[in-house]
């Protein structure tokens, strides 16, 4: 199971390439699900339901996911909007050989993504998020942060 770490920020070409970070990319090589031995090298990456952030994820990690939809009530609207959130939104893009990943103009215009993109490590996925936009996030986390550990909550 891959682990991303760590933050990256890869400039985006007019045709909507990026570059995946080298670790992100060693993390996503061979962890194409469908059992051992699938080398299938890419992502999957589907709309942040809650964020302007785009959530990426290795083949494995949907398989669970998947997995995981086919135990739901499905008289449950709320998780049935939530698979549909998901699983039905996601895209699966393959590198090329440069390592780019071509990202589809509908999941830029939900992050707001233009001239650059953040790509955050977040253990076994990973966002990608419109540096600006990041920032700010990343203030009011801090804030949140710094107010729970005063109030003598666990950091």
């Amino acid at each position: 199971m891959p682990l991303f770490l760590s933050t990256f920020v890869n400039k985006v070409d007019r045709k909507g390439r990026v570059s995946v970070p080298a670790t992100f990319r060693a993390a996503l090589v061979g962890n194409g699900g469908a059992g051992e031995g699938n080398l299938w090298a890419g992502v999957v990456l589907y709309r942040s339901p809650l964020l302007p952030a785009i959530v990426g994820a290795d083949l494995g990690y949907m398989e669970r996911h998947s997995a995981a939809v086919d135990e739901m009530d499905f008289n449950n609207d709320p998780q049935q909007a939530l698979a549909a959130a998901i699983l039905a939104d996601s895209r699966q893009l393959g590198f090329d050989p440069e390592g780019r990943i071509l990202l589809p103009a509908e999941l830029l215009a939900h992050a707001n993504i233009t001239e650059q993109v953040a790509f955050v490590g977040r253990g076994k996925t990973f966002q990608l998020w419109e540096p600006g936009a990041l920032e700010a996030h990343n203030t009011k986390a801090m804030a949140l942060v710094r107010e729970t550990m005063t109030k003598g909550g666990a950091a």
